[in-house]
């Protein structure tokens, strides 16, 4: 074959290596793969410590870059690797494992990231307690209005509340919260198992009953709900 002849004959093979739908499909794969590996990912919501704002099976998005050129701060709502101090993960087989690899790429179907999501609520250095005389959480003796909170455990004042015997269940702190860390609680307060589930109503708390998530466990920060259809929204600050 002459030299012209096997450079057309390449070109060829090029022009349908290039126009196959296999390598359309792989090319979609390797974009979608980089795009959830360094700018927005999809999750699903594990439980119902975050409803109403998230409910469990929600498809959310968390954006990558968003904690890229400042830190994660007061009333996001984020999502983060689970630390080991909040317990095992799941233990997955060959089969579930490989269906959630395909999963972590596209975007839906099952996971192999154990993450969890959750909303910040004191950042390094800060100190974080309830309550306030009315029930309410502090940061550094400001009293937060959180309007998302809708079930959140019994308080009454002077009949059940941080002075009281027993304590209401809603109390908890002071908590110092260390460098280069967060302090995470549910929207959903009464079923929530946040930094502060083992330190609430305890009249001698243990100094290490809070957990806390590190800065490196900290995926991206909600910015969007995508499924189903009737909750897709997107998040503002301190939605």
């Amino acid at each position: 074959m002459s030299a012209p002849a096997a450079e057309a004959a390449r070109r060829t093979r090029w022009q349908r290596v290039r126009r196959s739908p296999l390598t359309h499909l792989a090319l979609a794969i390797v974009v979608l793969a980089l795009v959830q590996g360094f700018v927005i990912k999809a999750f699903q919501v594990p439980s119902e410590s975050m409803a109403p704002t998230l409910e469990t099976g929600d498809r959310i998005v968390a954006s990558r870059i968003a904690y890229t050129a400042s830190a994660p701060g007061q009333g996001d709502v984020a999502v983060f690797a689970r630390p080991d101090t909040w317990g095992p993960r799941p233990d997955r087989g060959a089969l579930r494992t490989a269906i959630g690899w395909v999963g972590d790429i596209v975007g839906f179907g099952p996971s192999n990231q154990d993450a969890l999501v959750k909303r910040i609520i004191g950042g390094p250095g800060s100190t974080v307690r309830c309550c306030s005389d009315q029930g309410q959480v502090e940061v550094d003796g400001v009293v937060l209005t959180e309007e998302y909170v809708v079930n959140d455990l019994p308080f009454t004042p002077g009949v059940n509340d941080c002075s009281t015997t027993p304590a209401s269940a809603r109390c908890f702190g002071p908590v110092v919260v260390p460098d280069d860390s967060y302090l995470v609680l549910g929207d959903n307060r009464a079923n929530s198992a946040d930094s502060v589930v083992a330190c609430r109503g305890v009249a001698s708390p243990s100094p290490s009953c809070a957990r806390f998530v590190s800065r490196s466990d900290v995926i991206g920060k909600v910015v969007a709900t995508i499924w189903p259809i009737d909750r897709a929204r997107v998040s503002a600050d301190g939605d």
